[in-house]
């Protein structure tokens, strides 16, 4: 009882002060709610994006909404590490040329990947003169520095910063696991680490969707210790950070046109909406995993789809941005209508607009979430 009267009072003064700080026009900066989540008072905007895709990102049902498909796996580069961060890099350029600015009018960057030391993140932005602060957060890397963007610009540290991750199928693989010349047979429940990367630029205003709050997720251990069933091991972390947020913002996943989740495949999908029926939470209207998005069921080795940093960037940055710079989340509605399509040749790939109508006036600003 008293957590709940604490919790109507701590909603209470919010209210009030942020409509105290519009009339006066001032901005509030971000607040506090609940035990594990940010409210940004100026809702930072997502202002420009880009997403690069590898050869087999082309093959798959998303491939019209990658602005650059690379025709072979180390994108003319010696390595695939060295390939990764040639990701990192066109992502990056990409983006802030459709924003119109150069890297000086970058204030910060906030950038990682899969690999030790995060390599082809510091590669990449060495050769830009933007202040680098590197992210290890493995496969919540997209959500973890769009989070940090968000509060640096909210804060008023900067006024623009960038938002870069990555990720590649052959490094992560010698990486975590096997090399691919070892031939190693993969199980059922073996993932497919996507080959690509995005890149968001946020800022205070302008036009694109806004990120209204982030909720930060706690380490759930459940002693998963098959480096070949991720879905298993990150579902329980998903499950957490989901109610969490619920919880802390007093909502549920109706109110919610798509939620996307990282790393869970199949396998982790079907474990966290069981999950969920468990507690007695009614499943939102579409739930995904941005990386089950990205490849076509029909090809064996991919029946898991891909984890990992770089499919929740750039399923984020450019099915969910495309349509909720419209007004509508749509984005998945796209991505299925994108199967029915021949796959494009590997090359320059031209975003289509989300094929989704407008949404009912009742749903609100946040209908994007991503974890």
């Amino acid at each position: 009882m008293r957590a709940g009267r604490r919790s109507f009072a701590s909603a209470v003064i919010f209210y009030a002060l942020r409509t105290y700080y519009r009339k006066s026009g001032r901005e509030l900066i971000a607040m506090r709610k609940g035990a594990q989540t940010l409210v940004f008072g100026s809702k930072p905007v997502i202002l420009s994006r880009a997403a690069i895709g590898g050869k087999k990102e082309g093959e798959g049902p998303l491939a019209a909404y990658f602005d650059f498909l690379g025709k072979d796996a180390k994108l003319g580069q010696k390595t695939f590490e060295k390939a990764e961060s040639k990701l990192q890099e066109l992502a990056l350029d990409t983006a802030k040329r459709k924003l119109g600015v150069s890297y000086e009018d970058i204030d910060v960057l906030f950038a990682g990947d899969l690999l030790n030391q995060c390599i082809s993140s510091s590669f990449a932005a060495r050769g830009t003169s933007i202040p680098f602060l590197g992210l290890y957060g493995a496969c919540s890397t997209m959500a973890e520095s769009l989070l940090l963007a968000a509060a640096f610009v909210d804060a008023g540290f900067a006024d623009t910063a960038a938002a870069l991750t990555s990720s590649h199928f052959a490094s992560a693989e010698r990486q975590y696991r096997f090399p691919l010349g070892y031939g190693g047979q993969r199980t059922p429940t073996a993932q497919w680490t996507v080959t690509g990367s995005g890149c968001c630029i946020v800022g205070k205003s302008g036009h694109g969707p806004r990120i209204e709050a982030a909720t930060i997720g706690k380490i759930q251990d459940y002693g998963i210790k098959d480096a070949n069933n991720m879905g298993a091991a990150m579902a329980p972390a998903a499950i957490s950070t989901l109610q969490a947020h619920f919880r802390d913002l007093r909502r549920v996943p109706s109110d919610y046109d798509l939620i996307v989740t990282g790393d869970l495949g199949m396998l982790g999908r079907t474990i966290v909406l069981d999950q969920f029926r468990r507690i007695g939470v009614t499943s939102p209207r579409s739930t995904t995993t941005a990386d089950f998005s990205f490849l076509t069921r029909n090809r064996r080795m991919c029946t898991r789809a891909a984890p990992a940093a770089g499919a929740e960037r750039a399923f984020c940055a450019d099915i969910c941005w495309t349509g909720s710079k419209n007004g509508s989340c749509g984005g998945f509605c796209s991505a299925r209508r994108a199967r029915c399509s021949p796959p494009r040749p590997a090359g320059r790939a031209n975003p289509s607009p989300a094929c989704a109508t407008q949404s009912p006036s009742r749903r609100k600003e946040y209908s994007v979430w991503t974890i």
